[in-house]
């Protein structure tokens, strides 16, 4: 069974970054795609960004590209999503997730098999 350990979240102003972190642990982890999604209150999960642990692509919300990055390092098991130029509108809980469902697209959390816990982002001054 795959775990993820979200951290790097808090309370941070506006303009300001952010830099979020996924442990993840398992059997077979390099068969599983890996996805950040988030949630604010109120509303739908929402996919970020995505990523797999072989090869250079990457993948964005057509809304969100070009404030956040996603990267891995396979070292250390561990995927980052990089958020710049905060929002009040970035206000949510940011989830890991890693899945390996072919019938979805990377985009859908029904792709997704294991979640971690969530990670607080607050954009506030």
């Amino acid at each position: 069974q795959v775990q993820l350990v979200e951290s790097g979240g808090g309370l941070v102003q506006p303009g300001g970054s952010r830099k979020l972190s996924c442990a993840a642990s398992g059997p077979t982890l390099s068969t599983y795609a890996m996805g950040w999604f988030r949630q604010a209150p109120e509303k739908e999960r929402e996919f970020v960004a995505a990523i797999r642990w072989t090869g250079d692509e990457t993948y964005y919300s057509a809304s969100l590209k070009g404030r956040f990055t996603i990267s891995r390092d396979n070292a250390k098991n561990t995927v980052y999503l990089q958020i710049n130029a905060l929002n009040v509108e970035d206000t949510a809980v940011y989830y890991c997730a890693a899945g390996s469902s072919s019938w979805y697209p990377l985009t859908s959390p029904l792709k997704y098999d294991y979640w971690g816990q969530g990670t607080q982002v607050t954009v506030s001054s």
